[in-house]
């Protein structure tokens, strides 16, 4: 990183493309483009040249597509890359590939339909960046330790209020909170549990559509059955029910059953879906029958809520360094005292099969 920036190569066949890239990334004092390339090809050739701190990359691109690339840049010359692409939901099985290649991270290719749209895209692809960065692929993230506030906190989608009465006998259930680094950590925590485990839900930061294929490969490598969330699913045994890209998520119960509730609203904490939205709705209505638990991430998404949780009685576990991609979240969760435990994947997954 020289002075002090994050240097960044933009890949991408469509000039407009590159140049808007450039002109949001250039908008952050911690990040600088310092080239950009059309095809893989010539990146290859940059990145022989100087070898950038994170790589932002399209999908489809002439003469190499960017998978293909992505697979060989791993194996040949292994640097953070952030996928940025324009495929829908025909296209995320796509997605879903380019993380299991390696990418840190994928959004969508920024939204210039309004100025809030524009906005968030901006938020979302400089966040986007710094996680990169500070990924365990890198070891320069001394000046990512800074923090950045917040836009807006979950009192925008749910006021902090009383723990609401929870019964005493009732289904426990487990909330999960993960950002960069989730998309290889959840697989690992589910891929322990049987059929019928405690009912779960998941915020993990995706772009939309994407969280649909998301929890299709899941639902395809473990017991328990996986799908995107709808308003109104029951949160019951056995299931797991993951937060749809762009949409906060609550937990909610009523006299029989605990449901989630799905809506729209401003990032909290710069992200939507929120995982301070999810476990602030844990703490209020499942109390001590719920188990919190926040996985790799970049930033402090969850680490309020986490603490509320504790506070309503429930058990609350961060992730621990060693396995995490970015140990960001877990961290300042455990420097809040939001935790109760600080556990590996394997030993999370172990607390989920015993918690009662």
């Amino acid at each position: 990183m020289k002075n002090n920036k994050i240097r960044v190569l933009v890949i991408d066949d469509s000039a407009l493309i590159r140049q808007t890239l450039t002109t949001i990334l250039n908008s952050d004092p911690l990040i600088e483009v310092y080239d950009t390339a059309s095809d893989p090809f010539y990146a290859a050739k940059k990145i022989q040249e100087e070898k950038p701190d994170v790589i932002t990359l399209d999908i489809h691109m002439p003469r190499m597509d960017g998978l293909t690339f992505l697979k060989k840049l791993m194996k040949q010359h292994p640097i953070p890359v952030v996928v940025i692409s324009s495929l829908a939901i025909e296209g995320s099985d796509t997605i879903i590939k380019a993380f299991e290649y390696g990418a840190i991270e994928v959004i969508k290719k920024p939204q210039l339909k309004t100025k809030e749209f524009f906005e968030e895209s901006k938020i979302r692809l400089c966040d986007a960046v710094k996680a990169a960065a500070m990924s365990k692929l890198t070891t320069k993230i001394n000046i990512l330790r800074k923090s950045v506030k917040p836009k807006f906190s979950a009192d925008i989608i749910i006021k902090k209020g009383k723990v609401a009465k929870v019964p005493i006998k009732t289904e426990r259930v487990i909330v999960i909170g993960a950002s960069t680094g989730g998309t290889e950590a959840i697989p690992v925590i589910l891929k322990y549990l049987s059929g019928n485990s405690h009912g779960i839900v998941i915020v993990q930061h995706m772009p939309e559509d994407f969280t649909f294929a998301f929890a299709k490969r899941l639902n395809d490598i473990c017991e328990p059955t996986v799908k995107e969330a709808e308003s109104g699913d029951i949160v019951t045994s056995g299931k797991v029910l993951i937060a749809p890209g762009n949409k906060h998520l609550l937990i909610k119960r009523n006299t029989l059953n605990y449901y989630v509730e799905i809506k729209d609203g401003p990032l909290v904490n710069r992200h939507r879906p929120a995982v301070d939205v999810l476990f602030r709705s844990a703490a209020r209505y499942a109390g001590k029958n719920a188990m919190g638990i926040l996985l790799t991430g970049m930033g402090d998404d969850g680490v309020k809520g986490l603490l509320e949780m504790k506070e309503a009685g429930a058990f609350t576990i961060a992730q621990d360094e060693k396995s995490c991609v970015v140990f960001g979240m877990p961290k300042e969760a455990i420097k809040l005292n939001a935790v109760n435990k600080i556990l590996s994947l394997e030993e999370i997954a172990k607390q989920i099969i015993n918690f009662a």
